[in-house]
């Protein structure tokens, strides 16, 4: 999913995305919004048993990227 249409479901919620926000950012905070765990690129090990997410295919591409990062 591409930053244009995280933004574009940000601002249909009405959501204000912060200067400088990151995709990862922007989808955690819908994530929430949703009422859900904002556990959007935290798959660990590569798993996620979400497999209705919309955001799953880059979730589990950001993921591994993450984790090593922290």
């Amino acid at each position: 999913m591409k930053m244009t249409e995280v933004r574009a479901m940000a601002k249909a919620r009405g959501l204000k995305m912060g200067v400088g926000m990151t995709k990862i950012e922007a989808i955690r905070m819908l994530q929430r919004d949703e009422g859900n765990f904002d556990c959007f690129a935290r798959a660990e090990a590569g798993y996620c048993d979400q497999f209705q997410c919309i955001f799953r295919e880059d979730c589990l591409a950001l993921a591994p990227k993450q984790n090593k990062a922290s």
